[in-house]
């Protein structure tokens, strides 16, 4: 017996989620004051909006408002994604609760301690950044706004986290129409930049997202949480027919290693679920007869669009890559032009922008690691690796099981395209779909029996 319980009052029973870790135990609103109350749902609020902006106002897009974001030019303030100020904004709403910025620290990462390996990594690079007088605003979009995002998406509740979870379906359905339409009419609605540079002869779509590779990988994101979450859209007559849509629609973004990824996995998965049937798993017999008629729509539409011509340019993608293959072969031979001081450290920037021009790398050097190595060194490529591992881990620990595919798809993406090794929000935006689609289901914690029926009579049954 406690020594702060008087004698006469019954003996509470232990909560059942005494034993869980602090980010699984469900937020207790009724005993939370009404000022944090308020304050997280200003922080709502402003996640709302960096949802929305994420998704919706691309580098491109920030470009063709004459905002010098990539460009050369312009002030500080530009410099900086719109995203990132509303999620730094809610970040510091939520620092001002009644426990005070450091008890509101000390809770978020308590129960996230490799998040503090990946700040260590961040900040281990934003020194060697300023010591070589780079910009440093590359790497607070690229790589500290996806940590404080999903900070701020697990600190909020369930109610509000609805909120985000229909404004980044929203965005990502206007995306997909956006991109058929880019594709079927060849009128591109935001200009495709490279820094200065607008890219002219592309047909691949790119919508709101800005460049079609950031776009298939987002979409073939979706269509894989979508497969694979079932929950996110229950009713089966919805949920083919979007994954349909959504999976034909990178067709239109031109993205060959994102749809190639996503084929796969969907095929991994219905390999699995016939393998089951033949098992004996048991089928409501509507969703068999949707699930027929359904494969039967899909056969015959694709069919129909192949005889149509639609596929015809996706296809040629794959006959003629546009020298793609000699860029990622110049992009490994480009290391072997600096010596081991050079490795380790980061060459020149000059130089190194001089030899990518001479190897035809005017787009970037289209892997991660490599274009890590040219910016940054060998060094503090190898810290930030170790920091995104942990990150992902921790990330991993909060989520479904499917977000292995979505981690799987980008290490794809990260060892075949810029990706990441540039200055933009790419991992900002997986790291928010995970955070909202494919988060782990919280057990059902059953309420404790009153001691009055606890000790009555129940009769054994024979």
């Amino acid at each position: 017996m406690s020594a702060r319980q008087p004698f006469n009052q019954p003996l509470r029973p232990p909560s059942a989620a005494a034993g869980l870790p602090r980010h699984r135990r469900a937020p207790a609103t009724a005993a939370r004051p009404p000022s944090d109350r308020f304050i997280e749902l200003l922080a709502a609020g402003l996640m709302l909006l960096a949802v929305t902006v994420t998704f919706t106002i691309s580098t491109a897009v920030l470009t063709n408002w004459k905002i010098h974001y990539v460009t050369a030019g312009g002030n500080f303030y530009e410099k900086i994604h719109p995203a990132t100020y509303f999620t730094f904004l809610a970040f510091a709403l939520l620092l001002l609760r009644s426990r005070g910025p450091i008890g509101e620290i000390e809770r978020m990462l308590s129960g996230a301690k490799l998040l503090l390996v990946y700040l260590a990594c961040w900040f281990f690079l934003l020194v060697q950044v300023i010591a070589l007088e780079r910009p440093f605003t590359v790497i607070i979009d690229t790589f500290l706004l996806p940590i404080v995002l999903c900070l701020v998406i697990w600190e909020l509740g369930p109610a509000h986290r609805r909120w985000l979870v229909g404004a980044l379906h929203f965005t990502v359905l206007v995306n997909v129409v956006l991109g058929y339409y880019e594709f079927l009419s060849g009128h591109r609605l935001i200009p495709l930049t490279l820094g200065d540079v607008v890219v002219t002869g592309e047909w691949r779509s790119a919508a709101l997202l800005g460049h079609p590779l950031t776009a298939s990988g987002l979409i073939a994101a979706y269509v894989m949480a979508l497969v694979l979450r079932p929950a996110l859209c229950p009713p089966l007559v919805l949920r083919l027919p979007l994954i349909a849509f959504c999976l034909m629609s990178l067709m239109a973004f031109g993205g060959r290693t994102s749809l190639v990824t996503a084929l796969a996995i969907i095929a991994l998965c219905a390999v699995a679920e016939a393998l089951r049937l033949l098992r004996g798993k048991r089928v409501p017999l509507p969703a068999a007869i949707i699930a027929i008629c359904a494969l039967f729509a899909a056969g015959a539409a694709i069919f129909a669009a192949f005889d149509l011509g639609i596929f015809d340019k996706m296809l040629l993608r794959f006959s003629s890559d546009k020298g793609s293959a000699l860029a990622r072969y110049a992009t490994f031979d480009l290391l072997s032009h600096f010596d081991w001081q050079e490795l380790l450290l980061g060459p020149n920037p000059v130089r190194a922008s001089a030899l990518q021009s001479q190897l035809g790398l005017n787009y970037g050097v289209e892997n991660f690691w490599v274009s890590s190595i040219v910016q940054f060194g060998v060094l503090h490529t190898a810290a930030l690796t170790i920091g995104l591992v942990c990150f992902f881990i921790e990330v991993i620990r909060r989520s479904d099981n499917a977000v292995w595919a979505i981690v799987l798809l980008i290490a794809v993406i990260a060892a075949s395209s810029v990706s990441f090794s540039s200055k933009n929000i790419q991992l900002a935006q997986f790291s928010i779909l995970i955070s909202l689609l494919l988060p782990r289901n919280q057990p059902r914690l059953a309420a404790p029996a009153p001691l009055a029926a606890r000790g009555s009579y129940r009769p054994i049954p024979v």
